[in-house]
């Protein structure tokens, strides 16, 4: 059985809106999800004691959430992660987006899909946000309608993510939590041992946007098939971290990409997917400025992202997967992030 409870969580200034939380439990995990970005904002999980931590990177007020922060918890778009330069063109022609990220467009612009209320709808078992997108917003053509649907099962969160447009458009959609399975506020994930299922990556330039090679991750830092540990691997290889696109084999049915097991509190998860894309981010510009829940603060590499996506900038690199949506067509997509203990 899963429980939905709702509440007030917050204000927005000058009237702006109710910001409600929704808390979804099961007799294995808790989430609480708000209505502004669609936002996880907790997530408790047991370790193999039994004990429940929370495993998700955030505040406790709202006002914390309408700072300068990295999307903690948030989903993203109307197209995640960077578009070159914020440009790209559609049926002959050029869009230009915000630049908010060195020379290029990231996570949807300056006020993406982040930074907005959503319509929540409570279900059975979860509770679906929805918005529609105006023609222009950020720079997107088309108005785009937006469903984004949480749901329990036992020890797994599964997201989908539908849309639908009026006007050729770029879309993907992802959750941005930041995890750390030792629970939030540890200092480090550095005993995090990571599998990702990806035969290639993208490397990036400077601006971390892919040169449009997918090269082999064989006998490179990117090979991640057998499970590392994660802060070894990083000294070994000698980078600072990874934000970077794996290319995921599976087609467009189900199919398992990552996981990443916490040694110390057995905790384990299991990302299951439809999309072609895993961002693997390791927190690299996280800080420590930033005040978290219970007053964690939150150093480099103090959490991780497993963003489920299209590839980065596909919109201007035409032999990486289609990333856009048709009038006629729609986007669905769904994510599983499953819990246990080993």
């Amino acid at each position: 059985m899963v429980s939905v409870t709702r509440s007030v969580f917050g204000e927005l200034p000058s009237g702006a809106g109710t910001v409600e939380k929704f808390r979804l439990q099961s007799d294995l995990l808790r989430v609480d999800i708000l209505s502004w970005g669609c936002t996880i904002t907790a997530l408790e999980v047991r370790d193999r004691q039994g004990r429940a931590s929370d495993v998700v990177l955030g505040f406790a007020e709202l006002e914390g959430y309408l700072q300068k922060q990295p999307y903690f918890g948030a989903v993203v778009g109307r197209v995640a992660n960077r578009i070159a330069k914020g440009t790209f063109t559609v049926d002959g022609k050029e869009y230009k987006l915000a630049i908010n990220n060195g020379p290029n467009s990231l996570h949807g612009g300056v006020r993406g899909f982040d930074k907005v209320l959503w319509i929540p709808q409570v279900l059975s078992n979860g509770v679906q946000f929805s918005r529609v997108s105006p023609d222009g917003e950020e720079g997107y053509p088309g108005e785009l309608k937006v469903w984004v649907t949480y749901t329990l099962d036992g020890g797994e969160l599964v997201v989908n993510y539908r849309a639908q447009a009026s006007q050729t458009t770029p879309v993907s959609l992802t959750n941005h939590s930041y995890f750390n399975l030792a629970g939030q506020g540890s200092p480090n994930i550095y005993d995090h041992e990571v599998t990702i299922e990806a035969d290639a990556f993208l490397p990036v330039d400077e601006t971390l946007i892919p040169t449009g090679e997918v090269a082999p991750v064989q006998g490179t830092a990117f090979d991640l098939r057998k499970p590392v540990e994660l802060g070894k691997h990083l000294q070994e290889f000698h980078i600072g971290g990874f934000d970077h696109n794996f290319c995921l084999k599976g087609a467009k049915e189900k199919h398992f990409c990552a996981r990443v097991h916490h040694p110390g509190s057995g905790r384990v998860l299991e990302v299951y997917t439809t999309q072609p894309g895993l961002q693997f981010y390791t927190g690299n510009f996280l800080d420590g400025t930033l005040k978290g829940k219970s007053g964690a603060v939150y150093p480099k590499h103090s959490g991780f992202c497993l963003e489920t996506q299209n590839w980065p900038d596909a919109v201007n690199q035409p032999h990486f997967p289609p990333v856009l949506l048709r009038p006629d067509e729609e986007y669905d997509h769904t994510t599983w992030f499953k819990f246990s203990v080993a």
